[in-house]
């Protein structure tokens, strides 16, 4: 296929409309629930007081802001994609906010000063009280345009979380695992709740030992997504891998827009971190020091190459180790004095180049 053919058959998979509007017309659509936001996108992102005075300065300002994208389902009610913050805190400035789990309406929002508007601090769009705006405020305002884009029923369905992914992976806004979140969001809803639950299991979190930094990033979650991913995978395909983070992503998608046994699963999972918990606990992705007394020692934090090596490798073995712990932590330990192991995931290593040779290794290692 030629670049231009492969243009034309890109084109083809989006359909897409573009509108400038006022925000007292969006604010008419979200009301009569013409616009909606999925409530799990409202938990997933907030923003604080300052970025929320700082947008309501800007539109006072004349301020162009980027565009809103939303998604016009088959009734004709369009849902957002990509916006999510601005239509939020435009919307709560104005009291007209719901909470999408409850319905019930959010108190009105109070600014705080700005840089051009100290005065902002403390004003309510709504009338009657000695700190609401003036009624030509009020007008100004709601007659504010904003850039609307519309991708059509017609486009392709992984047409909306491809283009989450191109609006958000560049900015450092949200993790990799949060734009995969949503993503996940708009392909199943039920997907994220599935992995959410693995992530949650005792055993896993026991030998992850993740810091809450790294929780409230959704790392646990991603080494789920990265574990899934990788097992269901064929050497020659991570082979082919450019971006461990974008190859994990595409191949989830794949996998649960699919026929993947999401039950069966669960309990492999369940049943390898069982073992995993059992052998070595929160050492299980620690470094090991044998110590010429013969006592070793884990040490270090968490290593995402152990993850890698240890869950696919005992995964892809898991009769043999289920129900031998000791011998398996024994396995696990001999691990880090392997010269192969060693060199393949010494610091500076990519991601792609590591798992193409850590995880064929493994499986034998492991076997």
């Amino acid at each position: 296929m030629s670049l231009q053919e492969e243009i034309d058959a890109g084109r083809n998979t989006v359909r897409s409309d573009s509108l400038a509007m006022s925000i007292g017309e969006l604010a008419s659509l979200y009301e009569n629930q013409e616009l909606v936001i999925r409530p799990e996108f409202q938990r997933l992102f907030r923003w604080n007081n300052h970025q929320k005075a700082r947008l309501i300065e800007s539109i006072f300002l004349g301020i162009p802001l980027p565009s809103i994208f939303v998604m016009q389902n088959s009734n004709g009610v369009w849902e957002v994609i990509d916006g999510l913050q601005r239509c939020s805190t435009i919307f709560e400035f104005m009291g007209i906010l719901r909470d999408e789990s409850t319905g019930e309406i959010l108190s009105p929002a109070k600014l705080s000063s700005t840089k051009f508007l100290p005065s902002l601090d403390g004003i309510i769009y709504t009338e009657g009280q000695p700190e609401s705006l003036s009624t030509s405020q009020r007008l100004s305002f709601k007659r504010s345009k904003i850039d609307i884009r519309v991708l059509l029923p017609e486009s392709d369905e992984r047409t909306k979380y491809e283009l989450f992914d191109r609006l958000n992976s560049g900015g450092q806004q949200a993790s990799t695992q949060e734009i995969r979140n949503v993503q996940l969001l708009l392909a199943d809803s039920s997907s994220l709740t599935w992995i959410q639950n693995l992530a949650n299991n005792e055993d896993f979190y026991a030998c992850t030992a993740i810091s809450d930094a790294k929780t409230n990033q959704q790392y646990d979650l991603d080494l789920v997504c990265r574990l899934i991913a990788i097992w269901a995978s064929s050497d020659e395909e991570l082979r082919a891998m450019d971006s461990v983070d974008e190859y994990v992503t595409t191949k989830l998608q794949d996998l649960l827009l699919g026929d993947f046994n999401k039950e069966a699963f669960s309990e492999t999972f369940k049943t390898l971190f069982r073992a995993l918990n059992t052998a070595l606990g929160d050492d299980t992705f620690r470094k090991y020091l044998p110590g010429t007394d013969g006592n070793g020692k884990h040490v270090r934090s968490f290593s995402v190459s152990a993850y890698e090596a240890i869950t696919l490798g005992v995964l892809n073995n898991l009769a043999q180790w289920a129900d031998r712990p000791a011998e398996l932590r024994i396995r696990i330990q001999k691990m880090w004095q392997d010269t192969e192991f060693s060199q393949n995931t010494r610091a500076g290593t990519r991601g792609t180049t590591r798992i193409v040779t850590v995880v064929p290794w493994a499986r034998e290692f492991f076997g």
